[in-house]
């Protein structure tokens, strides 16, 4: 039975028992706040507490007042407790997110006091928050001198989130994303960029932040969140006593309300810039959107899941198909599906590598799909089969990303954001019963899509055209504006913002005493990692490991390959070899038919390749190909016999397909770069070292992606290419199949031993290890600069250092937080004005790396990097901030997975010789190390001669770039 507060009303308590858990729904009696309580049986206990936000213009304001809220408040008056209780918790997760209704602050943890001291923190920094000038100053935007005691110098934009803002309308997707929301939603907030447009956020005030506060952040438009095994009454006891009783009602209601709907489709066409070396052609998108019904409405989003389902699940589906294997198109646009995450739902479709004149016949040949689908309907084993997708997704126990129970809240946010039924959206099992019995009318599916896409007339058709030129207008329109606001400046003025700039450095350099936060120390740290036990149990010739778990009904099978030897261009093609094995034919079907039947019995299938380092040995490489498939348990033998058709009969005869395939990957990855820029950035800097960091770069980092944009221009010029391409992947394969095979299987206990024996099929009898010889590697230094479509700057430096098994690794992990903490944080993002900075250890590399993210610094970051070290040498500093650091590493070690995940992880760090011993020995020699071991691995590893450097920027940071000696490389 629930419980509750005195405070607290109870309204609705349901049991989900698809998802092992109770939501309880409560209403705060004087102020009318919402709790939503999740009653699991989970110490990884969550937080969330999530306010309406409806900004009225693209400046960024509730963007801006999330960063500006955690940087002191009334109990906690200091700079920065967000980023401080970060080094003084075990948190499993910590963050704000601002999506385009709502703020919220999350947290989880799997320890109680760690619960309760974040609990305080952010409760007293959303609720009472301080909203210092010098903060909206820091995080937001300012105006400074170029040379910052010259007047006469140019003036520049600085802030946080004006950089992470134009780092982000770097991307594509982005930039497609919000200019349908401005077409699709003429008259609600969804018009505007609640992040904040570049060119809009200098126009917001700190005044304006104040009032958006005042009017938004208030109990009586916040919605409370919880998960795990705290009772909602302990919960809603430290609302009621630190925030609530300090409330009276807010008297307005914040809400969105239903947009106005178009009497006819619209067509509308922008631009966006792209400096390209490759021309301008073939990078047109053309997207298609159709506003639907109520996201809050459990009913109404299952039924346009399933119809989106339908379209476009897999290769099969009718708008896919049409969207893949169209001439007028390279791919799908990286906008297709449903999205549910706004008031009312949004269905979108589209292609990419286009060009303008295209999208009266595209958007033609979408309506000739979806008058096929009214007019003659869909087979009901294609939709039974998208239904039963709908049905795992229910059922599966996530958290291998965000936390299960973090997951779970999220899912019930846009109900309860729009006040409307946030329970009904986790327990979908009432709907799914009724889609079940809906699908057997043979009409349903093509109502639905008459009804919701045909007949509907609120479509916008977005055309987005390439411009090389716009980049360069936008920045002159930039520099023009500065420099109008300079001329108007009076004496006074211009040393109001030079005095300004040295306040805000002087307030980032100060020291922080962080003792009036609250923490937890070395001694709250569990003695032991939780150890998950499996069983190694023969199969046919091979072996068997099987792990019991509370999987919630669904079974989890991998097939593992040890890594044949394989050549250099080979080596390149693997990982789309691992890609390509599901996406092609099987025997006497085609792609299609696989396609469709993997969405019958699957949950996912799909390839990839590992490989790691010997424990104690960087030149010692290993890896291994591994075919991993998830089912619901009734499919288990239907999955078995999906994987081995998948391994015994792939087809490398689809030559259309395999290029189809290639052209959408060279898509999806060129999309990609901006999102992971500091993570290219060091893959390329640390990729001189060894092989195995080498390989890193060469097929998933920016090196590999240029070899990939290499393979696809060659078979477009040339289809004998395409034919090679082809018999190169069968080669691949041809070399796996001869490998031994080992198996992995996870599900229920009382379920394995019948599972086990349906797996046989799947063994062969090859015995011993692949001969897979080490590819010989000369280390090199690295210097490079890339040159890729974005407006902010990704910086990287990398050292060699030591493996996982070496004495030095524990230190060299904790000297990461160490200078993070202490010094790149305050120099990279709060000085520099980059989104993110900091360092860590890659023991399985071997490589000690520095990055800077979304930065607008160059030179400046590179020389911090440098000066962290001469911090950490000539610096006073305590065991605590050590003790912080140490704190970093053990959550980061000790962040559970969902179960079926912490048994992969486990099973996969056996695999290379990270046995549990030898895991909870490095955890062990972390919580040893001392102030005086970071030292000396910081001059023993750390040392310039050893350097490597890698910059990936836009066309603007080249000259800056080449000026430090870098050399360049382009994709």
């Amino acid at each position: 039975m629930s419980n509750s507060h005195p405070a607290f009303e109870l309204l609705t308590s349901t049991e989900i028992d698809s998802l092992g858990v109770r939501v309880e729904e409560y209403r705060h009696r004087a102020t009318g706040a919402q709790h939503l309580h999740i009653a699991a049986d989970n110490n990884e206990n969550v937080f969330l507490v999530a306010l309406r936000t409806v900004p009225g213009d693209s400046t960024g304001v509730a963007h801006i007042l999330e960063h500006t809220a955690l940087c002191g408040s009334e109990k906690y008056p200091l700079r920065d407790p967000f980023f401080l209780m970060i080094r003084r918790s075990l948190n499993t997760f910590m963050n704000a997110f601002t999506s385009s209704d709502w703020t919220a602050y999350p947290f989880a943890s799997q320890n109680r006091k760690d619960f309760d001291n974040l609990l305080d923190v952010y409760l007293d920094a959303v609720f009472f928050a301080r909203l210092d000038p010098l903060d909206f100053a820091q995080e937001g935007h300012r105006l400074e001198f170029a040379e910052t005691d010259n007047p006469d110098s140019e003036l520049v934009y600085k802030g946080v989130v004006y950089n992470e803002m134009k780092g982000a309308m770097s991307s594509t997707s982005s930039q497609l994303w919000h200019t349908l929301n401005k077409y699709l939603f003429p008259t609600t907030t969804y018009h505007y960029n609640s992040g904040g447009e570049p060119a809009d956020i200098p126009r917001l005030t700190h005044a304006q932040l104040v009032d958006f506060y005042r009017s938004h952040y208030h109990p009586s438009n916040a919605i409370f969140m919880t998960f795990g095994d705290i009772e909602a009454a302990t919960h809603q006891a430290a609302f009621e006593e630190k925030v609530l009783h300090k409330f009276d009602p807010l008297p307005e209601t914040i809400a969105v309300g239903r947009e106005d709907r178009y009497l006819a489709p619209v067509a509308v066409e922008e631009r966006y810039p792209l400096r390209s070396d490759d021309g301008l052609e073939g990078k047109t998108h053309i997207v298609l959107s159709w506003l639907l019904g109520d996201a809050t409405n459990v009913e109404e989003v299952l039924t346009a899941h399933l119809l989106s389902g339908v379209l476009l699940d897999n290769s099969a589906s009718p708008l896919m198909k049409l969207m893949e294997t169209s001439s007028l198109g390279t791919a799908p646009s990286p906008l297709i599906g449903l999205d549910d995450s706004q008031r009312e739902l949004i269905f979108l479709c589209g292609l990419e590598g286009s060009e303008r004149q295209h999208a009266d016949e595209f958007e033609q040949q979408v309506l000739a799909v979806l008058r096929d689908v009214a007019d003659n309907g869909v087979p009901y084993e294609q939709v039974a089969a998208t239904l039963h997708q709908l049905e795992l997704q229910q059922r599966e126990i996530g958290g291998d990303g965000y936390p299960f129970g973090l997951q779970l809240i999220l899912s019930a946010l846009t109900g309860a954001t729009h006040r409307g039924d946030a329970t009904g959206l986790l327990n979908l099992d009432p709907a799914l019963e009724k889609l079940r019995e809906q699908i057997k009318d043979p009409q349903f599916i093509a109502t639905k899509a008459r009804q919701l896409l045909l007949d509907n007339q609120h479509r916008v058709r977005l055309t987005l055209t390439p411009d090389d030129q716009l980049a360069g207008r936008r920045d002159a329109a930039e520099k023009e504006q500065l420099a109008d606001i300079r001329s108007r400046l009076s004496d006074s003025e211009k040393q109001r913002i030079i005095a300004t700039a040295h306040t805000l450095e002087e307030r980032q350099q100060s020291e922080v005493d962080a003792s009036i936060l609250p923490k937890v120390g070395i001694a709250d740290i569990p003695l032991h990692m939780p150890r998950v036990e499996g069983e190694t149990v023969p199969l046919g010739a091979q072996k068997l490991t099987r792990y019991s778990a509370g999987t919630n009904g669904l079974v989890y099978q991998q097939m593992i390959c040890p890594l044949p030897e394989l050549t250099e261009a080979e080596r390149q093609l693997l990982p789309y070899y691992c890609q390509v094995i599901s996406e092609v034919g099987l025997g006497d079907k085609d792609y299609l038919q696989v396609q469709q039947w993997q969405t019958q019995v699957a949950g996912s299938l799909h390839g990839f390749s590992s490989s790691r380092t010997a424990v104690d040995d960087l030149h010692s490489l290993s890896g291994h190909f591994i075919l991993s498939a998830k089912a619901l348990s009734r499919n288990q033998s239907a999955l078995t016999e999906l994987m081995h058709e998948t391994m015994e009969r792939t087809r490398f005869d689809e030559i259309t397909r395999i290029k189809e395939f290639f052209t959408q990957t060279l898509a999806r990855r060129e999309e990609g770069v901006v999102g992971n820029g500091h993570g290219l950035a060091m893959a390329a800097a640390s990729s001189g070292y060894n092989r195995a960091a080498y390989e890193s770069h060469a097929t998933g980092g920016l090196l590999g992606l240029r070899h990939l944009k290499q393979l696809v221009r060659g078979f477009t010029r040339d289809s004998a290419e395409l034919e090679n391409l082809a018999q190169n992947l069968q080669a691949i394969h041809n070399k796996v199949l001869g490998t031994e095979r080992h198996f992995l299987l996870i599900g229920e206990e009382e379920k394995l031993a019948g599972y086990s024996g349906a797996m046989t099929p799947l063994a062969n009898e090859i015995h011993g290890p692949a001969p897979s010889a080490q590819a010989p590697f000369d280390p090199h230094p690295v210097s490079e600069l890339w040159i890729v479509n974005s407006q902010v700057n990704f910086c990287a430096k990398a050292y060699p250092t030591v493996p996982m098994g070496h004495p030095d690794a524990p230190a060299l992990a904790v000297l990461g937080g160490l200078l993070r903490n202490g010094f790149l944080h305050r120099t990279i993002r709060e000085q520099g004005g980059a989104y993110g900075g900091g360092a860590s250890h890659d023991s399985n590399i071997g490589v000690f790396r520095f990055y800077s993210y979304r930065d607008p610094r160059m030179g400046e970051s590179l020389r911090d990097f440098d000066d962290s070290l001469d911090w950490l040498q000539n610096h006073p500093h305590t065991q605590e901030q050590v003790e912080e650091a140490i704190l970093g590493v053990v959550g980061g070690l000790d962040k559970p997975s969902s179960p079926a995940g912490e048994a992969k992880r486990a099973f996969h760090s056996e695999l290379y010789g990270r046995s549990h011993a030898v895991r909870e020995k490095f955890r062990q020699q972390v919580t040893e190390v001392r102030l005086q071991d970071l030292q000396r691995v910081g001059q023993t590893y750390l040392v310039p001669q050893q350097a490597s450097t890698a910059v990936v920027t836009g066309a603007q940071g080249r000259e800056a770039g080449l000026s430090l000696g870098l050399r360049q490389e382009n994709l």
